[in-house]
């Protein structure tokens, strides 16, 4: 484990990982000792990727940082273009980002700005609408990537296309469209000199570098409208003023919501920032259309407001419906924040910007807490399974990978399963909800939930979370509790037994929680350390095993025959058999287990032993 730890804070490789393994395969250790090592180097590799993971997201994080901080205070459209593809290129780590702006006199594209270029043909060159990675992104505004740009066929070349990329040494292209509104103003490229795949997530960023992008150009041209404007109307002092007015309210606005997203604010301050600037009440929707916090009162919303969210998701611009602004950022085809702004007063163009800049940046705070909220969900749910997993080892880690998430395992904790039939998004969501608030842990499974949350009373806790988790999803839920349990290596004992108390739940036809002291017989039974398969072989064992050897129906028999009170005719109507072949049958079990099965304590023992039978298999 050492020999892994120092690989770990050296930032070895993966391939180093294999050395401990093979060092000690050659000094003869045992299988055992193989088997730990490899069990360490699983647990070594996961750790190593998770580092590298959080990482990678600490730089881009970091770099989105540097450009929201870099751009308020850059007004010149070069800088800000040159800026954007410095961010690009860092956050993608590729060999060159370069961007292209359309020009509307001539049809095509031509570029703008690059960073990394080394060839002076590839910075001038100019793209066809349709010809090329970036004539085709610019052409249908939806982004497009190639691992191999001479070997894809999904576009049209160009030879003055393709000797510029070649002079550049290109092999690998992502293009996204710089787009304002509907509108398609340029592409924003990353670009490597190697043969690449570009992720998803890696389309996204960039994506979203564009959207800032865009505002930024929008931002400048905004900007250069504004000083003709005062040029031309330098005698026009009243309209000189208001239009100077706007623009300090949409410099004051992107400079707060700068600070804003720097200093960790929320969407509450965004909303603050606007009607403060803009005036009015102003109320914030999520992507269902829940209010999420709201200035001053707004009144009803009614369908033609959200008909506006969804028109203003379309063309990226704010549009006017009841008295009210509605502004909306989209994501998979559906808003992901929306701003409706009630005022009195019309609103000049550039206070429309300011409020669809700040639903985009709303929309923004509410994507990268959704991003650390998932990472922190997932860090729960692998701490969960490790601890279910634990054999011994290093239980201090454990503790301190929970006391970064508040979670004290020395303190009194209830295991909880839970099985569900289905829904398994929203049950996902309650029990991240579930665990975040209770300061406990959770992992997710196909049709089952797993929480470790502070406690003692482990059927209470059980029968709370199956009340609550059938009520989120709709549907019922069979959930099994125990402990209270201290300590890392009590919580894989604790689960087992949670399992099967859920398991015998659903088997006992049953829904809602139960710990083993709430099941009765089966209780004492299905708790740990218990052996059923032990009290089912040794009470009724050697029928189970003649009905499996001979194909005969001894166990139904019997379950009949207990189940109508003793009644050999009863017991025959409800088997569909004669009465003298229940007899035969009943002798059968005579000669079985011998002649005093009937006696009521033996009677007693045989009814539970078959009760446990017909639930053996998950219990």
């Amino acid at each position: 484990m050492r020999n892994f730890l120092e690989l770990l804070e050296r930032e070895a490789s993966a391939v180093e990982f294999d050395e401990p393994i093979a060092a000690a395969r050659a000094a003869g250790a045992s299988a055992e000792e193989l088997a730990e090592l490899q069990r360490a180097q699983t647990i070594a590799l996961r750790v190593r990727e998770t580092m590298t993971t959080r990482a990678r997201r600490g730089a881009e994080l970091s770099a989105a940082f540097e450009l929201a901080a870099d751009l308020p205070g850059l007004r010149d459209l070069d800088a800000v273009l040159d800026t954007i593809a410095r961010h690009a290129r860092q956050l993608l780590r590729t060999d060159v980002a370069y961007l292209t702006l359309h020009d509307e006199a001539r049809g095509d594209t031509y570029m703008r700005v690059t960073n990394g270029s080394v060839s002076a043909p590839f910075q001038r060159v100019r793209l066809p609408m349709g010809i090329g990675l970036g004539g085709l992104v610019a052409q249908h505004a939806t982004p497009y990537a190639s691992s191999d740009y001479f070997a894809d066929d999904r576009f049209d070349h160009s030879d003055d296309v393709d000797v510029a990329v070649r002079d550049e040494g290109l092999v690998a292209i992502l293009g996204v469209p710089l787009r304002l509104g509907q509108r398609t103003i340029g592409v924003l490229f990353a670009a490597d000199r190697r043969p690449r795949r570009f992720l998803r997530e890696e389309v996204a960023l960039l994506g979203s570098l564009a959207v800032q992008a865009a505002v930024a150009i929008d931002n400048a041209r905004l900007l250069d409208e504004t000083r003709a404007a005062l040029a031309e109307l330098s005698e026009a002092n009243s309209l000189v003023r208001a239009h100077s007015d706007a623009v300090e309210r949409a410099a004051l606005a992107h400079d707060r919501m700068a600070q804003l997203v720097l200093g960790g604010g929320g969407i509450a301050e965004v909303a603050a920032i606007v009607t403060g600037i803009l005036g009015g009440a102003l109320v914030v929707l999520d992507a269902i259309d829940r209010p999420v916090c709201a200035i001053g009162e707004v009144g009803e919303l009614t369908p033609r407001v959200f008909e506006a969210a969804r028109t203003a998701c379309a063309l990226g611009r704010a549009v006017r419906a009841d008295g009210a602004y509605v502004a909306a950022v989209e994501a998979d085809g559906a808003a992901l924040c929306t701003f409706v702004l009630r005022t009195d007063a019309e609103l000049a163009d550039i206070d429309q910007r300011i409020l669809e800049r700040a639903v985009l940046v709303a929309a923004l705070l509410t994507l990268m807490r959704r991003s650390a909220a998932d990472a922190e969900d997932r860090f729960r749910g692998e701490l969960l399974d490790d601890l279910i997993a634990y054999a011994g080892g290093d239980s201090e880690g454990l503790r301190d990978r929970a006391n970064r998430v508040g979670v004290d395992l020395d303190a009194p904790h209830v295991v909880v399963v839970a099985t569900h039939d289905g829904a398994r998004q929203r049950a996902a969501f309650w029990a991240s909800s579930h665990a975040t608030l209770e300061s406990g842990l959770a992992a997710v499974r196909a049709r089952e939930l797993v929480l470790l949350v502070p406690g003692s009373e482990a059927g209470a806790i059980a029968r709370r979370i199956a009340d609550e988790l059938g009520a989120s999803i709709g549907r019922p839920v069979a959930a099994g509790g125990s402990g209270p349990v201290s300590g890392a290596d009590a919580v894989a004992v604790a689960y087992r037994e949670a399992r099967r108390c859920a398991d015998t739940v659903t088997a006992l036809g049953r829904t809602g929680g139960a710990s083993a002291a709430d099941l009765g017989f089966v209780g004492l039974l299905v708790g740990d350390g218990r052996d059923v398969g032990a009290f089912i072989d040794a009470t009724v064992g050697p029928v189970v095993a003649y009905d499996a050897r001979r194909k005969t129906a001894l166990v139904d028999t019997l379950v009949s025959y207990f189940g109508t009170g003793g009644s050999l005719s009863r017991a025959a109507d409800e088997l569909h058999i004669h009465v003298n072949t229940v007899t035969q049958r009943l002798e059968r079990v005579t000669n079985l287990l011998g002649a005093d099965w009937q006696r009521p304590q033996r009677a007693l023992e045989i009814q539970l032993a078959l009760r446990l039978h017909r639930i053996r298999g998950v219990v």
